[in-house]
């Protein structure tokens, strides 16, 4: 022991040693600061008084008037004391008793992990446990308390006669989670209890159990491993239902009782270079982690999929197995919609050579994938096959080399040359050719442009096998312009592009399936592309050329602006746009015709916080817009706001017979250090409908969080309402609970 202190008086008689004024004792990593210490060598305690202060050897710090311990500190008395841990958590006592160096009872304790008020000490801190005694077992771990009274800003408002928690320094342990509390027009009214079991380092278990007022008691375990190179979890989960009856026939078999699930996800990587990982979901039914709000398998939209991944430099790979679920629709008897494909697998690889090759740089790509539905995904009203009945496959091997030259002037010249193959197999069904045979028939006389021309006859050609090849020689050049004031600079950059090709094989019939290239949305940030099409099934034929314009600007003291604007030429060939296909990807896209629609983005950001940006299509002839979107957003002190309006014209083939408009607001606000309020919404200026709104505010500091949310979602087409109430409320140390937050989506009721 080493001892310190202005004045030490030793009486050998009495074997005691009597410090005063300042005194530090040091012993077995702990220290002891007091006033006075008085310590018996032949009983082996020691006595402090006068602003006592011990720190022990994990870093705990406890204050007190005055102690009575062994010279160890393993044992000992303390009267009037207060302790800090080091996770800056907080107790306090009238007083304590230390046991064999491991066990501390606080007797009419007090607890809370909110920091004291510098300026008021005194002040009751927004939440603290208030308990009869308090036994703090530093061996397990464990905090027992015995006769508990929960106080949230000094007011009482819980009691439990007993309940534990790890010790706050501990960050896995075995014990009780936080509950959660639900209710559901479904499922009743709900408290979800899990307990975690703490196994090893590496490995843990969570096993809930959730009792539904109208559906009985679901079970839920999850499993979770951690190795040096990855991670995996296994979730399970059942229930014997009390009432199926109880449910919408129109969402969920309601005849069945016995419901199940089991999940599993992984990541690895196998080193530096490759990672590999899944996560494949097996469920009685389509809805049924839905339904109770599995977390993490709840999505309305998921996929199931296992994949590896390789990324080198300029080098990726991508190998996924995949099968697509969707529940925006459910028909009786059928639980899973067998619409949705199954892609078996997918390869992406791309390579680039680290060598220039003739100057310049040639990558090549390849893409396959093979696709398997049970059914065609046909739309009648708008004729469109989304998916045919069957299997197809296809392969894609495509090179492309370009190389930059900077002319004198500063012009920027970049040729390149693509070639691309293409093999193709279709398995398909008899009804699926029959509607094909059906849409070309349709589509004949019914597709048109925007000024009502038709394309005149539409023919099918339906193969077994398909092959195709295009080969592209580009020019592009910019000349980027930069003229500058006293104040502000600018650049200006013309841009001019030229692909040259023949016509795309069999882009004049139907026939070839089209599952990757549905979305076709021609804008600012599609207008430079050299294949405008969003993916391998489709591809672009013909001679085009792109034109614009970009400008950058910077004004000073923080304005900035930029925009681009041009359009599109189909010079020769056919208009792969304007031609028929499987999904009517380019109908209404404002490519169908050989001048195409004027696209165009701006945007500006200004010192003050303010955003704004607008960007559109409009009609080639009468400047008529045809798809827009304006918004911007501000930041005023706290307030934080943001607003956007969308338009798109109508779309017959596509299924939209009349315009869209919305406009969508949100807003924030922080009122002080620690409470916020926000909100949002989407009103559809078609229908009239608030089609969703979003109200809520939140606190939160060092200690304690609190969220509210309030949510309104009304359908636009049948104007069926549904809310949703959420709160959520954290303790630090203790854990938090409020209401379930498993994806049960509104459609299922929850109110």
């Amino acid at each position: 022991m080493y001892l310190e202190a202005d004045t030490v008086i030793y009486n050998n008689d009495l074997q005691t040693v009597t410090a005063q004024g300042q005194v530090r004792i040091k012993y077995g990593g702990s220290r002891l600061v007091a006033q006075r210490v008085d310590y018996n060598q032949r009983t082996g305690r020691i006595v402090a008084s006068g602003n006592v202060e011990i720190l022990d050897k994990e870093g705990t710090r406890i204050f007190a008037d005055e102690i009575d311990v062994t010279e160890d500190f393993g044992d000992g008395f303390i009267n009037a004391l207060s302790v800090e841990t080091t996770d800056d958590t907080y107790f306090a006592a009238e007083s304590a008793e230390r046991r064999g160096g491991r066990v501390t009872v606080f007797n009419q304790g007090v607890y809370t992990a909110c920091e004291p008020c510098e300026d008021r000490p005194d002040k009751a801190p927004i939440w603290r446990v208030k308990s009869r005694k308090i036994i703090w077992n530093g061996e397990e771990k464990v905090v027992r308390f015995e006769g508990a009274r929960f106080e949230f800003f000094g007011l009482p408002i819980a009691y439990l006669p007993y309940f534990e928690m790890a010790d706050p320094t501990v960050q896995r342990k075995s014990g009780v989670l936080r509950p959660t509390i639900g209710y559901s027009k479904y499922l009743g009214a709900s408290v979800s209890v899990p307990y975690f079991f703490a196994l090893s380092p590496t490995y843990d278990l969570t096993v809930t159990g959730t009792y539904y007022g109208k559906q009985g008691f679901l079970t839920e375990a999850e499993w979770r491993q951690r190795f040096n190179n990855g991670t995996y979890t296994v979730t399970i989960a059942g229930i014997s239902q009390q009432d199926p009856s109880s449910f919408d026939p129109d969402y969920v078999d309601s005849t069945v009782e016995r419901r199940g699930m089991i999940g599993t996800r992984g990541t690895f990587t196998i080193n530096p270079r490759w990672s590999f990982g899944w996560d494949v979901l097996l469920q009685s039914d389509s809805r049924f982690a839905t339904t109770y709000g599995i977390g993490g398998y709840g999505a309305y939209r998921r996929t199931d999929e296992i994949y590896l991944t390789g990324l080198n430099d300029r080098n990726f790979f991508d190998l996924r197995f995949q099968k697509f679920t969707v529940l925006d629709r459910y028909h009786k008897g059928i639980q899973f919609d067998p619409r949705q494909p199954w892609v078996l697998p997918s390869l992406d690889y791309s390579k680039t050579i680290d060598e220039p090759v003739a100057g310049g740089e040639l990558t090549f790509d390849l893409n396959t994938a093979i696709v398997h539905r049970s059914d065609r995904d046909y739309a009648s009203g708008a004729p469109a096959l989304r998916g045919i009945e069957g299997t197809t496959g296809r392969v894609t091997l495509e090179s492309e080399w370009k190389r930059s030259f900077v002319t004198d002037g500063g012009l920027l010249l970049t040729p390149l040359l693509n070639v691309r193959g293409d093999a193709i197999g279709v398995d398909a069904s008899d009804s699926t050719i029959a509607a094909i045979n059906h849409m070309a028939g349709k589509l004949g006389g019914s597709r048109y442009s925007y000024d009502g021309s038709t394309y005149g006859t539409v023919a099918s050609d339906i193969r077994s096998s398909y092959y195709r090849g295009m080969a592209t020689a580009g020019l592009e050049a910019r000349w980027p312009v930069m003229f500058s004031t006293t104040s502000a600079s600018h650049v200006l950059e013309p841009i001019a592009q030229l692909f040259v090709r023949p016509d795309a094989p069999y882009g004049d019939t139907l026939g070839i399936p089209n599952e990757d290239a549905q979305s076709l949305v021609f804008d600012a940030a599609s207008l430079f592309e050299r294949d405008k099409f969003s993916g391998y099934d489709l591809i672009e034929g013909g001679t085009r050329a792109n034109l614009g314009v970009r400008y950058t600007g910077s004004f000073g003291d923080g304005w900035t602006a930029s925009g681009i604007f041009g359009q599109s030429y189909h010079l020769a060939g056919t208009n792969p746009y304007a031609s028929p296909n499987l999904v009517n990807a380019g109908a209404f896209s404002g490519l169908e015709t050989d001048v195409s629609d004027f696209v165009g983005y701006v945007d500006l950001d200004t010192p003050v916080g303010l955003k704004f940006f607008a960007g559109g299509r409009f009609d080639e002839r009468t400047f008529e817009t045809r798809r827009a979107e304006i918004g911007g957003s501000t930041s005023i002190g706290t307030t934080k706001l943001s607003a956007t309006y969308a338009f798109i014209q109508k779309q017959p083939l596509y299924g939209f017979d009349i315009d869209r408009e919305e406009i969508r607001l949100s807003a924030s606000n922080k009122l002080s250090e620690n409470w916020r309020i926000f909100g949002s919404g989407t009103y559809d200026l078609n229908s009239n409908t608030l089609a969703t709104t979003r109200i809520g505010f939140g606190y939160g500091d060092e200690c304690f969080t609190y969220m509210l949310t309030f949510a309104r979602d009304e359908n636009t087409r049948n104007h069926k309402v549904d809310y949703d109430v959420e709160f959520r409320i954290t303790l630090r140390t203790l854990g938090d609970f409020g209401t379930s937050t498993g994806e049960v989506t509104s459609e299922l009721g929850i109110e």
